[in-house]
């Protein structure tokens, strides 16, 4: 949000040099955090991905135990019309009768035989599945060891530095109301273009303290001055000098 007062220039980069500085020790806390969070978040997704895998053949399992029980099934129900066939053909009166039975008798039986197939071919297939549940048990169980001890190793990181992350975000907040937007979209998108997070950078040894390009002397001159906002012509950060830089401190 832009400021009321109207900041000198040199007003200006102390105030951006002052918020460079608490920004870089916010980005010292994500440093030391690492690559943590998102391998958190990208084992989180993998263990849902094994969950819903696990669930799946757990799924199909129960499908082809339940088909399993309906061959059973098939076969009583086609070894009970069989006995009644047969008992059926002790009281016959001609060969056609007989010959009706018998082939009544042959069709549960073929019944049978592709029931005991279905079973067996089912069997197999079950066997199979119960190896891929267990392993993807396992590997939701290896998983959710390495999150637990990722977790973990996250919290501590969070308990040892929360006071302070969140004292320094309060602290940016207040710092960003004393810059105005020109300058606040400027630094966050000179922020953002590099790994390392310098908007602000002072000039050390003669050359920029981001991309290490040399300073000519005159240029050196007119950022000790503070007269107006000096940019590195070959990285675009924004220039301060040595004692100004020594001078003002992330409070």
């Amino acid at each position: 949000m832009a400021a009321v007062k109207d900041f000198s220039v040199e007003e200006k980069l102390v105030n951006l040099l002052r918020l460079q500085k608490i920004d870089s020790k916010l980005d010292e806390i994500q440093i030391l955090k690492g690559e943590l969070p998102m391998e958190v978040s990208d084992l989180e997704d993998e263990i849902q991905g094994l969950t819903a895998r696990q669930t799946r053949i757990e799924e199909e399992i129960n499908g082809i135990t339940d088909f399993i029980e309906s061959k059973k099934a098939a076969i009583k129900e086609s070894e009970a019309l069989i006995a009644k066939y047969e008992k059926q053909s002790d009281n016959v009166k001609n060969n056609r009768e007989f010959e009706a039975i018998n082939k009544e008798v042959e069709m549960q039986q073929l019944e049978v035989k592709l029931s005991e197939k279905h079973i067996r071919d089912a069997n197999e297939e079950l066997a199979e599945k119960v190896k891929n549940l267990e392993a993807a048990k396992k590997q939701v169980a290896v998983k959710e060891g390495v999150l637990n001890h990722k977790k973990g190793e996250l919290e501590k990181i969070i308990a040892d530095t929360i006071k302070e992350e969140t004292a320094l975000r309060e602290v940016s907040e207040e710092a960003r109301k004393h810059i105005d937007d020109r300058l606040i979209y400027s630094y966050d998108r000179i922020r953002n273009s590099y790994r390392n997070g310098l908007a602000v950078v002072p000039v050390e040894r003669d050359a920029c303290g981001g991309c290490f390009n040399a300073i000519p002397p005159q240029r050196q001159s007119e950022i000790r001055l503070h007269k107006k906002i000096i940019v590195c012509e070959n990285c675009g950060r924004i220039l301060v000098d040595a004692d100004l830089n020594d001078s003002v401190e992330a409070k």
